[in-house]
């Protein structure tokens, strides 16, 4: 049993693919909605591929996501940049920039820590052509960076100018295990995820501006969010019946984090988080959350006559 096998509970129906192993038999599993659960190995089974054949269609209905990004990436006349990540060994994959384009660029990827960053690829990426920027390890999967990838296009002759663009990854388990396919220009196996589709475009200004250090940083101004902060996602959003439980709990992590740092930068002693109490998960995220800030005093579940052990008040040192 490896990092990257899917499995099953044996007492459950949860299913989800491993993240950690650790000793004593314990692994941590990555279930569909982004959640990670713990669980002893001999409480789990690993999913085989000759399941699926056996059964001879697709469970529940759900959509056999290794075949769509496979056929993807097999299609030659696929007009985009891939990256792949292509198996050395059981653990060891090279990682490839994989240019299926008509377009020549110039490409920095750079790996990101916090406010550091280090480049590990600055070279020409010809269209049709393939380059190696870097080997990782499945073994260390949870402790990859976060890779910034930066694309700016040659135009060889005057014509309309192609918007430079970026991507940044940063890996789940329960995607990145499920993208198997074939890679382009390669023709390899492996984990394979399209570049030139969702991205950012590189605001070119915005780039002068902060490699120009002569030129003063604004002091940027905060404002001071009330005391309490309902996260409830009906007072978010109207289109939560149709966001996911990963989605819905993304936007009340961004919703409390937005709201905490505010009240940090503008000064205030304390604030209070409102986010019920459910099934827990949103609770255990936004306590894991402010465990690790070496700025706050404490933090604890507040005045259970109004919240019902609903809330959380966070003391701001």
């Amino acid at each position: 049993m490896n990092i990257g096998d899917r499995v099953r509970l044996l007492h459950g129906n949860e299913e989800g693919v491993i993240t950690k192993v650790s000793p004593g038999g314990r692994v941590e599993i990555e279930i569909e909605d982004g959640f990670r659960i713990p669980a002893m190995k001999n409480e789990v089974v690993v999913i085989s591929s000759i399941e699926k054949q056996y059964f001879g269609k697709e469970k529940d209905g759900v959509k056999d996501s290794f075949k769509a990004v496979s056929s993807e990436a097999k299609a030659g006349d696929n007009k985009a940049v891939f990256i792949a990540y292509i198996p050395l060994n059981d653990k060891d994959h090279s990682i490839y920039l994989c240019n299926n384009s008509d377009r020549d660029y110039m490409v920095l990827v750079s790996e990101v820590y916090g406010e550091n960053s280090q480049t590990v690829f600055a070279e020409r990426l010809n269209a049709k052509t393939s380059k190696k920027t870097g080997e990782k390890s499945i073994q260390n999967f949870e402790e990859w960076p976060v890779m910034l990838l930066q694309f700016f296009p040659i135009h060889h002759k005057i014509e309309k100018t192609e918007k430079s663009f970026e991507r940044k990854l940063k890996f789940k388990a329960s995607v990145f295990f499920k993208s198997k396919g074939m890679a382009p220009i390669l023709d390899k196996n492996g984990y394979i995820f399209k570049l030139s589709e969702n991205i950012r475009d590189i605001d070119i200004k915005q780039l002068n501006e902060e490699l120009n250090a002569g030129k003063p940083l604004a002091i940027p101004e905060f404002e001071r969010p009330p005391k309490e902060i309902d996260l409830h996602i009906e007072k978010l959003t109207k289109e939560h019946p149709f966001m996911s439980n990963s989605e819905m709990l993304k936007m009340q992590m961004e919703t409390f984090e937005k709201n905490l740092n505010y009240a940090i930068a503008s000064g205030m002693d304390e604030i209070t988080f409102i986010h019920g109490i459910g099934n827990g998960v949103l609770k255990k995220e936004i306590h894991k959350y402010l465990s690790h800030l070496g700025n706050i005093k404490y933090f604890q579940d507040t005045q259970k006559s109004r919240f019902g052990y609903g809330a959380t008040l966070v003391r701001i040192s």
